[in-house]
């Protein structure tokens, strides 16, 4: 039997009503604070990842207008400026010369102590752990050796995001055994961001090679 008009309107308003009293228990059901809880943005980030930056501590700040060959600043497309990368290489040279300066009635530590503030933490145990090798301190010391270092600057081999890698030529005038002689050997020397500083990252003879970025 089809409803009338009359019995159709009832049915409608009995709806209205069970709907509306429906919502107002879920309201009050609601625990407290919740109801007016805004909910999560979708951008946000999920706790623990990853965050800062991932490209350089300096980044350069390009070129826009027109490039004046006279006037030309090359550090403006660089990631280090110039006083960094002055740093940079002061920091490399006076390594190389220090790493070539010893004595053999000198204490080791005191060897990697005048080292230690132009290197890394990591580069400081590799020193120590050359330093502590068996039979080398003895060597030295029934040659009676002593060196004195000097290093010339060679040039510019990788410049990455992070860090720059030198070609620095070690002098060395070494006294063992008796005689005098003088012996040179170039190294790359990879200068690295290091916290707040510019620091030896890591050293090798030139002619090994080493790609030199740290990330």
């Amino acid at each position: 039997m089809n409803p009338t008009d009359r019995q159709r309107k009832l049915l409608f308003g009995g709806l209205v009503v069970a709907l509306t009293g429906l919502g107002v228990y879920l309201t009050v059901a609601a625990p407290s604070g919740e109801a007016d809880r805004p909910s999560p943005s979708p951008t946000a980030s999920a706790p623990g990842a990853a965050t800062g930056p991932t490209g350089p501590v300096s980044p350069p700040p390009g070129i826009a207008s027109t490039v004046s060959p006279e006037a030309f600043d090359i550090y403006r497309l660089l990631p280090f400026t110039q006083r960094e990368f002055g740093t940079a290489a002061d920091v490399a040279q006076r390594f190389v010369a220090a790493y070539g300066t010893r004595r053999f009635d000198e204490d080791p530590k005191v060897y990697v102590g005048r080292l230690a503030p132009l290197v890394t933490d990591e580069m400081r145990t590799e020193l120590e752990r050359g330093e502590a090798a068996p039979g080398v301190q003895d060597e030295r010391r029934r040659q009676q050796l002593v060196s004195v270092g000097s290093a010339t600057l060679d040039r510019v081999r990788t410049i990455e995001n992070n860090s720059i890698v030198f070609l620095v030529t070690g002098k060395t005038r070494v006294t063992k055994g008796g005689g005098q002689s003088d012996e040179s050997e170039q190294y790359a020397v990879t200068v690295a961001r290091n916290g707040g500083a510019l620091r030896v990252y890591a050293f090798e003879p030139a002619d090994a090679g080493q790609e030199g970025d740290t990330g």
